[in-house]
């Protein structure tokens, strides 16, 4: 731009009263800040669930090495629980906590069932063992026993058949992410409508 209109530009807004500006950018993407606002819930979910009181360590009910474990929340359908019990639901990932020392093996199973809902899986094995050597028997057995139930994520949990480690391991039953809810949704309406 030449001086001579420069100036007559800047003679244009003389008097003139700056308007104030929000000096930060604000971009918005379509479909991106939803998927961005759900990770970062389900970070702050999970950083959460690792900061809690319960998952104690102080003390437990302790089992015994073929003892069964049995649990299912309150709104789990039998039938999908009977699938779980059955170990007929594909193992998904797998968590083996052998040689774990409890507090090693509590903050394993914390980011395990982290990266779990992350990569949005509903069935896994964890296994803890029968502990039929440890002092006391089964220790790691009924701490992993006793901390699942006390997770939010966790709807089922059952000890898995003998071809699975029997009352060593257990099949786990994790919620679905809400991604995954809304397509059962829009796949049930679908057949409905």
């Amino acid at each position: 731009m030449p001086a001579s209109e420069w100036s007559s530009f800047l003679g244009e807004l003389e008097g003139l009263t700056p308007l104030r500006q929000d000096t930060r950018v604000s971009v918005t993407r379509p479909g991106q800040d939803a998927d961005s606002l759900r990770a970062r819930r389900a970070a702050a979910e999970t950083a959460q669930i690792a900061a809690s009181p319960y998952l104690s360590l102080e003390s437990v009910t302790l089992l015994k090495p073929d003892d069964l474990v049995v649990y299912k929340k309150d709104g789990v359908q039998e039938g999908v629980f009977r699938k779980l019990r059955l170990g007929k639901y594909p193992c998904e990932a797998r968590l083996d906590l052998h040689n774990h020392t409890v507090e090693q093996a509590r903050r394993a199973l914390l980011d395990f069932i982290r990266d779990c809902l992350r990569l949005e899986l509903r069935s896994v094995v964890v296994v803890h063992g029968k502990g039929e050597r440890s002092q006391p028997q089964a220790l790691l057995k009924s701490y992993v026993s006793g901390w699942l139930p006390q997770l939010p994520e966790v709807l089922a949990c059952h000890s898995t058949l003998r071809a699975h480690g029997g009352s060593g391991g257990l099949y786990v039953l994790l919620r679905k992410s809400e991604r995954a809810k809304q397509e059962t949704r829009e796949r049930h309406q679908s057949r409905l409508g």
